[in-house]
């Protein structure tokens, strides 16, 4: 089995590989600052052997040493829509517990749990009704 590297930044996991247009479409959107200049913190991760990755499969690859609260994965339900809503893994609360968040959007969470100021919790409760969280 491959572990995922270590990261300093919340990782962010390719699993689907059929379109490469859309990968770089998701990098770009991650890399783009909102309204108030807010990004978050990721280490994206371009590598065919996580083909197919699931979640629970993500968890069991992390290594010891990943320290960020958070995992993404950028999967075909991620790159085959508009809104490009990753699977946020959360690793403190409820390890394993995940939700949709669209890449405009990603910083608020990622940014809110890496210093502590929000939980997951409240990003959960606040998901639209189909399980994707588009902001506050």
């Amino acid at each position: 089995m491959i572990e995922l590297p270590s990261s300093p930044g919340m990782l962010t996991v390719r699993t689907d590989f059929s379109s490469a247009a859309s990968w770089e479409r998701l990098r770009e959107a991650l890399a783009t600052p909102n309204a108030d200049g807010f990004l978050p913190v990721v280490d994206p991760l371009d590598d065919p052997r996580f083909t197919g990755l699931s979640c629970d499969e993500a968890l069991n690859r992390l290594p010891h040493d990943y320290q960020h609260p958070l995992l993404a994965l950028a999967d075909k339900v991620t790159l085959s829509s508009f809104e490009l809503p990753l699977a946020v893994v959360d690793l403190w609360e409820r390890p394993g517990r995940s939700i949709r968040v669209v890449a405009a959007e990603l910083w608020s969470i990622e940014n809110n749990l890496s210093i502590a100021n929000m939980d997951f919790d409240e990003f959960a409760r606040s998901v639209d009704e189909d399980g994707v969280f588009r902001g506050h």
